[in-house]
């Protein structure tokens, strides 16, 4: 199979045009361009309105010289169609360096960083970050947890067996005897639990390895996962995957299976960390940077803050713009730090480029300005805080803040992704500089 179609998120892409410059645009041949183009009509919202996938792609129609032009946001993760075709969306990152080398090793850190991703186990040098494309490294991962668990042992469970057996055991299933045994009188038919390997959680991940033996492109991945069938040759594979799903039981003595099951969910059902459909498009596994950017900022910010009688709370509720007649429009910002000794600190993470451009107020919209300063009086806090990622043009507007004339003011930072410690240690001694003015 070909190598995946790569691009980066605000990428532009167009049908295979010979009269184009491929410099401001990624060229697709025309089969697959059409067949994603399907996929982004299908995922439209009947009424016009913004839906994730207008989040994810959005289309140009009939643009002069060019034709229609998909338009990449701010999703990241991979698209395959029916006939194999793999799209790979890859995050903007900046780098000191200048390079992209480091660009999935990062972002694979960043969405450990969020709670419905089920791993927690990464380590940089098992992954060829380099060489495979992300649903690659995804089937690894799960190989990796897989293998965790298979050399601490599969767990076993008294597991209800019937059968029509030579000697009694256990109870008779009387109806069923009845039917079967008319002219056997040596045989009873019973139900009986036995104590074996073959329970829903080790069906499950054997059909998982299956499916991706059949998926996968890569030569490791597939050596690996032969590898690891032979630990499950005394468990079935599961053929009723949402009624094996609903019989797993995570607890103390099964606590090995908690990332391998919601991964095996992934990979089984085709359930992907957004939600899309099209008969076109085989599986889509795709991250909102926002929501990635969000929780990557809170985690290590909370781990950073930890120790300096800060309490770093994510999603904060419990204020509304209004109160009466009753309360309506709750606010709720990514970040709410809170101590004893000082006002509230909100910071708000926003995944978006800013540019060097005063007149286009450094793209910085009117309305997060609005939520920024219903925040701060809500809150009753002077001080917020903007967090965009860091770019080429950031440095340039590093250190900006808005005041509003009637105790409100709002700082911006530019967090250094793929340097996350020093970049929010530079925020932490931000902050302190500011509670020394105040």
């Amino acid at each position: 199979m070909k190598e995946p179609f790569t691009v980066r998120e605000y990428d532009s892409i167009i049908c295979e045009n010979e009269n184009v410059s491929t410099e401001k645009y990624r060229q697709m041949p025309k089969e697959d361009f059409e067949k994603l183009e399907d996929f982004i009509r299908n995922n439209a919202p009947e009424d016009g309105g913004e839906s994730d996938s207008l989040e994810f792609m959005s289309i140009s129609y009939n643009k002069r010289g060019l034709g229609d032009v998909i338009h990449v946001k701010n999703y990241v993760g991979m698209i395959q169609m029916q006939n194999g075709y793999q799209i790979e969306i890859l995050p903007k990152i900046v780098f000191d360096d200048g390079s992209s080398d480091r660009t999935k090793e990062v972002f694979i850190k960043m969405l450990q960083s969020m709670k419905d991703f089920p791993c927690k186990v990464f380590k940089n040098a098992n992954l060829a970050t380099d060489r495979m494309n992300l649903y690659e490294i995804f089937i690894n991962m799960y190989i990796s947890e897989v293998r965790a668990l298979a050399k601490k042992g599969l767990k076993s469970a008294y597991i209800q067996q019937e059968d029509n057996l030579r000697y009694y055991k256990g109870k008779l299933m009387v109806s069923e005897h009845i039917k079967c045994n008319v002219a056997h009188k040596e045989r009873f038919y019973v139900a009986y639990d036995e104590y074996h390997v073959n329970r829903p959680e080790n069906r499950l991940i054997k059909a998982t390895l299956l499916k991706l033996q059949k998926v996968t492109n890569d030569n490791l991945n597939a050596k690996e996962i032969r590898q690891l069938l032979s630990y499950f040759e005394l468990v079935d594979t599961s053929v009723n995957y949402q009624k094996d799903f609903a019989q797993v039981e995570i607890g103390r003595n099964t606590k090995d299976y908690e990332t391998v099951i919601p991964w095996s969910k992934v990979f089984l059902m085709n359930k992907s960390f957004t939600f899309f459909s099209g008969g076109d498009i085989a599986r889509a596994l795709l991250f909102s940077m926002e929501k990635v950017f969000e929780a990557y900022v809170a985690d290590n910010l909370r781990r950073i803050m930890r120790g300096t009688g800060w309490n770093v709370l994510t999603q904060d509720k419990g204020h509304y713009l209004f109160i009466a007649p009753e309360k309506r429009f709750a606010l709720r910002p990514d970040i709410v730090m809170k101590n004893k000794e000082r006002q509230p600190i909100i910071l708000d993470t926003k995944w978006k480029c800013l540019v060097n451009d005063v007149k286009k107020n450094y793209g910085i919209s009117q309305a997060d300005m609005y939520q920024m300063y219903a925040y701060g009086k809500k809150y009753n806090t002077s001080e917020i805080w903007l967090l965009y990622p860091k770019t080429e043009d950031t440095e340039k507007i590093k250190d900006k803040t808005y005041d509003s004339g009637d105790n409100i003011k709002v700082y911006l930072f530019f967090v250094d992704v793929a340097n996350i410690d020093k970049s929010l240690l530079e925020l932490k001694e931000r902050i302190e500089k500011v509670e020394k003015v105040l």
